[in-house]
């Protein structure tokens, strides 16, 4: 690695990439960006990133790059349709911080191993809340010399930890959704059960804080339902994805999880309601729909 600013390219400018840009630019650190929707990316360019026409472009002449898109075939896409993995030099780090399937992970940095590229998958946890302000946490999976090397340059965006060899990351971001889709379940119950028995569910939120209840997700999520405001920080189509992902390594696994089970199924049908692109806090929703005889609340509400 070239001195103290290395090159960095990163290649997907969305909900999370975009503010994770600006973190590593904020930082000092010289930026070539790519993202499929040109558009998304033209601020970062006004804040000092330079922008490529295609993957390939961006990682050329980079020594670490970073991947933030939506699933698994994306970035297969990306780096072995697209052309970015044969353009990365020998020597270079690709750090996927993409929340994608561990086999996927494992292949990938086997793929990129035989062009001497180092892969650490590096899932994050946060939402776009910790992507703005560097409260990032990121788990990754990989080569322990690789992940002290990137170290530095991740810092901007957060916590790292080094969670074990090459699809390590991926898993224990499925765990960390895992929690994440039971824990927006139990509160979003919590909420339909409070209103239909009478008490207020802005107080009821306050009073059980700082108990044994209190979570990120009551905080963030409980209030994004007691204000209704269910615009994307986390997309219930993704967190869809990752259940699907937690259900076919349980099942690899010979593993019975009842409560993934569940949210699995509720997530999946406020998914076909056509909520999809609604935060993941919107399963406050479809619970209101099984209740609508007690709540008188329907989806669209």
């Amino acid at each position: 690695m070239t001195g103290s600013s290395p090159q960095i390219a990163f290649l997907g400018a969305g909900l999370m990439g975009a503010p994770m840009v600006r973190r590593l630019l904020g930082a000092g650190f010289p930026v070539t960006v790519w993202n499929r929707a040109r558009e998304k990316a033209l601020p970062l360019v006004a804040e000092g990133a330079a922008l490529a026409a295609s993957p390939a472009e961006a990682v050329h002449g980079a020594e670490i790059v970073f991947t933030m898109l939506s699933d698994g075939t994306a970035v297969r896409d990306v780096l072995f349709s697209q052309g970015a993995a044969e353009a990365l030099a020998p020597g270079a780090i690709l750090v996927d911080t993409s929340s994608i399937a561990p086999d996927m992970a494992r292949d990938h940095a086997q793929r990129l191993a035989e062009r001497q590229v180092a892969h650490i998958d590096c899932p994050v946890s946060g939402g776009t809340a910790g992507a703005e302000a560097g409260t990032l946490a990121l788990m990754a999976g990989g080569p322990t010399e690789a992940i002290a090397r990137v170290a530095p340059v991740i810092a901007p965006l957060g916590r790292l930890t080094h969670v074990g060899p090459a699809g390590a990351g991926q898993v224990c971001k499925l765990a960390n959704q895992q929690i994440v889709a039971i824990t927006i379940g139990a509160v979003a119950e919590a909420m339909v059960l409070v209103e239909a028995g009478g008490a207020d569910p802005a107080k009821f939120r306050n009073a059980i804080r700082g108990g044994f209840a209190e979570s990120r997700v009551l905080d963030l999520h409980g209030a994004r339902m007691i204000e209704r405001d269910f615009s994307p920080g986390g997309p219930s189509r993704l967190q869809l994805k990752d259940l699907r992902a937690v259900e076919a390594l349980a099942r690899a696994s010979t593993l019975e999880l009842p409560l993934s089970q569940v949210v699995l199924a509720e997530f999946e049908s406020l998914v076909a309601a056509g909520h999809g692109d609604t935060d993941h806090s919107a399963l406050l929703l479809h619970l209101e729909t099984l209740n609508s005889h007690a709540t008188g609340k329907k989806e669209d509400q």
